[in-house]
């Protein structure tokens, strides 16, 4: 291949703006957006402003109808896949088979059925798939994985890990496709698969065997005992949304207004719906043990209505433990509370927020240390997502393995269907009886 690798698009949602930024931005050199492709046309046309705003000039646009011609017609190298969870295995196959590689947002998929054919076609075809795992990108997380591949901890027998998002950032969830289980798997899936991921990657392990508990305590219909549900369906154009700390208004920003307001007309989905809706099918608030082909276990707990955003990592070996914890936020605030972190820590630089990051390692009989972390990028995913680009993009080096393949999303994927199973069933799940890798 001469000249830039020629990239296409599928899904104009916010999440595909670090992809355009990446091309035609910082790696013009290497890489080229020839294509744009989505169901909704008024979503693309604001893609395509946003690319003009980059210095970019517009690119061939197409529906998603016409995605497999697209592939041919403007002689596509890779697809960089940002859509709904729920379609991602019928545009990464279809890629595949067109002679494709694919890049594509986490998860790879939400189902057995969308893994086993994606795992299939990269078999059948011998091309390539790369799961976009950015938070193997942090710097605090890269110093754990060092620190535990160099024996820091010497062998590792368990894991305890603990995620909060805070009723800011994950209120979100619940306003948007996400919240129906059918399209996103639930956040076992969406939101823990990057969980998962990294701790198969800091452990070089895979899950063998998984149980869990969840429920929905905070959000939907069961959460209006707590007091804080409005009456409305969607907060856009309502009176009793307009105070209401759990709405999000689209109209108060450009750039939500642009690709989801103003998108509404062509294919009808609400990006501002009711956290305490009745049709919501999804958990916030989840329980997970694993137990890993290395004989360690793991204890996770991820919240999803917390008042502050960050999360607490332990890992306990046979010389000692090491401690991280990463508070994003110490309380959201009553006047923020309808901002929306998502879209900051998908853009150019990370919302400005009161935080702190720790890593101690504590070694039997002798005083703990504090490990120095490089200190937080302001760009988006604490410079998770530059960094990440560069490898994608860039061609830059990667010696800590951390471009994930089919098979790294596939193992992150399985710890969330098995967690899911268990949760549906009451009983442990032995992920080989679901996948075999």
């Amino acid at each position: 291949m001469t000249g830039p690798k020629r990239y296409a698009l599928v899904g104009t949602g916010s999440r595909a703006e670090m992809f355009e930024r990446a091309v035609v931005r910082d790696h013009a050199a290497t890489a080229s957006l020839v294509a744009l492709c989505d169901t909704n046309p008024v979503r693309v046309q604001a893609h395509q402003r946003f690319l003009a705003d980059l210095g970019a000039g517009p690119v061939p646009a197409y529906d998603a109808a016409d995605f497999t011609e697209m592939l041919a017609k403007e002689q596509v190298d890779a697809v960089i896949v940002t859509t709904m969870d729920s379609t991602h295995a019928d545009y990464i196959t279809r890629a595949l088979r067109a002679g494709c590689d694919v890049l594509t947002e986490k998860p790879m998929t939400t189902d057995l059925a969308g893994c086993e054919a994606i795992l299939g076609t990269v078999a059948e075809t011998g091309r390539n798939v790369t799961v976009t795992f950015n938070y193997r990108f942090s710097p605090v997380h890269e110093q754990v994985k060092r620190l535990l591949d160099e024996g820091a901890v010497g062998e590792i027998g368990s894991v305890h890990f603990e995620w909060l998002l805070d009723v800011r950032h994950g209120a979100d969830y619940f306003r948007r496709w996400h919240r129906e289980k059918e399209n996103s798997g639930g956040l076992l899936v969406h939101k823990s698969g990057h969980h998962f991921d990294l701790v198969n990657w800091w452990l070089s392990a895979r899950p063998v065997d998984v149980f869990a508990y969840g429920q929905l305590f905070f959000y939907g219909e069961t959460g209006r005992r707590h007091g804080y549900a409005r009456d409305y369906e969607r907060a856009h154009g309502s009176a009793a949304a307009q105070d209401d700390p759990f709405a999000l208004h689209l109209a108060d920003h450009p750039r939500l207004r642009e690709l989801y307001l103003d998108a509404e007309p062509a294919d009808g989905y609400q990006r501002d719906r009711n956290v305490f809706g009745g049709d919501i099918t999804i958990e916030d608030d989840l329980a997970v043990m694993v137990r890993y082909n290395t004989g360690a276990t793991m204890s996770y707990h991820l919240t999803a209505y917390s008042p502050w955003e960050g999360y607490r990592l332990m890992v306990n070996g046979s010389r000692g433990r090491l401690e991280l914890e990463v508070v994003e936020n110490d309380h959201v605030s009553l006047g923020a509370a309808a901002a929306l972190k998502g879209a900051a820590l998908h853009g150019e630089e990370a919302a400005a927020e009161q935080g702190r990051v720790r890593l101690t390692l504590h070694r039997f009989w002798e005083p703990p240390v504090e490990i120095d972390v490089p200190e937080k990028s302001r760009e988006g995913h604490g410079g998770a997502d530059a960094k990440m680009a560069a490898i994608l993009f860039g061609g830059a080096t990667d010696p800590l393995r951390r471009s994930a393949t089919e098979r790294d999303g596939a193992l992150a994927l399985l710890t969330g269907l098995a967690a899911n199973r268990a949760l549906a069933t009451g009983a442990p799940v032995h992920v080989p009886d679901l996948l075999t890798l």
